[in-house]
Order: structure tokens, then C-alpha cells, then sequence
């Protein structure tokens, strides 16, 4: 059987083609969460968040609850949690460094206590992209649309708050409120990605597309349009190389954004750069 074959027949079932809708709609939202990241610069938010989704699987395990759905709980409330933290010298890295730290001692004290699986809990950590439900795909369809929406509707005020925090509270923007609503939004997408290609490789859907953009980018919206363009293509093309070899789909997609953020990098960089020039169009005129 060729290689055409082989994915031609492999997508006639059911579970490959939630795996492929489940990418494609991550890669609508995941990638814009990505420039989020790097801009408010909380790279270790994905460690933080997966520590956060074990102690959520704990309880949810202890419970009878979706463990699942109890991480991307989990998520939501310490994204939020951590948003007044933002104030300190150390900022919202050092607020995820502190997360990280208390989440896995309470997630191994729970499952410690409880007597519960410690190996079930973790293996949920690892993601299946062929084991999507549609509860998945909803959680990833709401973030496909909420994400894009925030983006378009408070452009200026983001691209300020990406730029630099301080200009942003002088222009007038709620700083804290949106802050929260990214931090909430940061969380939920790393969980919701952990169920696709686990908590180890969050970063092709995430991280490595906005890195790519970044580079690409001239303002906040062609950043943000060329983080989808590579995500959507990136993923996409992935899912289906895995498919044809019968390749591990995690470490593929990885590969092929981390492949793609190299070659953007070789590009010379352009003289206006990430949303400066968004930024710079949204601060009041002395005049």
C-alpha cells in the first residue's frame, strides 16, 4: 500500500478524523495563544500549567469526575490566580516559577494521600491525539473562536500590553482585567493542547508557530496572521506525514514547527519588528 493509500484509508476513520479536526481547530486559536505567551514573556507557562492540569487530573481521579475536564478547571483558576502577581518586581515568570513549584508538590501530596494511580494520572499527561473526544473538540472550537475574537476586538489595547505593561496602564487600558482574561485563556489552551500531543510537546501547536510569526511579523496582526498560516500548515502537514509512516504524531509536529521557526530565523530581520508598530498608533498624542 502506498503512502497515499494509507492515509486515504486511515482518514475513513472515525478517531483519525477528530484527530485532524482537533488539530486544525487548534491551530485557529493556539498559535495567536502562542504570541500571547511570548509577548507578556511567561515561557514557562507551559511547564507550570502541566503541573496544574496533574493535580486537576488528581482530583478529578479522587472525585469520579472527567480528569480532563477537571485539568482544563485547574488551568483556568491558576491562570487566573496568578494575574495580581503580575504587579511584583519579578513579574508574571517569576509568578509561573512559584505556580510550577506548588503545583507539583500539591498534585504528588494529593496522589500520595489518596492512594490513587500516580501512573494513570501521569500517562493522562501524555496526550493521544487519536483519542480526541468531542467534548475536546468543543473546548477547542470555543478557544478557535474566543481567541481570534479577543484579538480583533482589543487589538490596540493588547499590542500596548504586549509592548510594555507600564504604557498601557498610562494609555488607559485595564491592564489587570485583560491580564487575567490572557492568563485565563493561556491556561485553558495549554490544557486543552496537553489532550492533543501531551503536556511535553504543547509547544508545536503553541509556542513555536509565534516564534516563526514573530520573526515574519511586522505588528501585532500580521504576527498574529502568520501564526495561524503556520500553525494551520505546520500541523496540518504533520498530522498527515505521521499518517503516511506511521509515525509518532507528538514528536512529528514538533519537528516540523520547530523545522519551519529555524527558517524563519534565518531570514534577516526586518527593521520594525513584533507590535511596536501597533503599539506605537494606539499612544495618545501629546498635541
Amino acid at each position: 500500500m502506498s503512502a497515499f493509500e494509507q492515509v486515504f484509508t486511515l482518514l475513513q476513520l472515525v478517531p483519525v478524523q477528530r484527530a485532524g479536526a482537533g488539530l486544525l481547530l487548534a491551530s485557529l486559536g493556539l498559535p495567536l495563544v502562542g504570541v500571547v505567551i511570548v509577548g507578556l514573556d511567561i515561557m514557562p507557562v507551559r511547564f507550570a500549567m502541566m503541573h496544574v492540569a496533574l493535580l486537576g487530573i488528581a482530583v478529578g481521579i479522587i472525585l469520579g469526575l472527567d480528569p480532563a475536564l477537571c485539568a482544563i478547571v485547574a488551568c483556568a483558576l491558576a491562570g487566573a490566580g496568578v494575574a495580581p502577581l503580575a504587579r511584583t518586581p519579578d513579574g508574571l515568570s517569576g509568578a509561573m516559577g512559584l505556580l510550577m513549584s506548588l503545583a507539583i508538590a500539591a498534585a504528588l501530596l494529593v496522589l500520595s494521600v489518596s492512594g490513587v494511580n500516580a501512573n494513570g494520572a501521569f500517562a493522562l499527561l501524555w496526550g493521544s491525539i487519536l483519542a480526541v473526544r468531542p467534548a475536546d473538540l468543543a473546548v477547542l472550537g470555543v478557544l478557535a473562536v474566543a481567541v481570534p475574537a479577543l484579538l480583533l476586538r482589543r487589538r490596540r489595547d493588547l499590542a500596548l500590553l504586549l509592548h510594555d505593561r507600564e504604557l498601557a496602564i498610562c494609555s488607559g487600558v485595564r491592564v489587570q482585567w485583560m491580564t487575567v482574561v490572557l492568563l485565563v485563556l493561556v491556561a485553558v489552551a495549554v490544557g486543552a493542547a496537553i489532550r492533543l500531543t501531551g503536556a511535553l510537546l504543547v509547544d508545536a501547536l503553541t509556542l513555536l508557530p509565534a516564534l516563526a510569526a514573530r520573526r515574519l511579523g511586522r505588528s501585532l496582526g500580521s504576527i498574529a496572521g502568520w501564526a495561524v498560516c503556520i500553525g494551520v500548515l505546520v500541523n496540518l502537514t504533520g498530522f498527515l506525514i505521521s499518517l503516511a509512516w506511521d509515525l509518532p504524531p507528538g514528536p512529528v509536529l514538533v519537528l516540523a514547527a520547530g523545522a519551519v521557526a529555524l527558517a524563519a530565523h534565518l531570514i534577516p530581520e526586518r527593521r520594525t519588528t513584533s507590535w511596536r508598530a501597533t503599539a506605537s498608533s494606539s499612544v495618545p498624542s501629546s498635541h
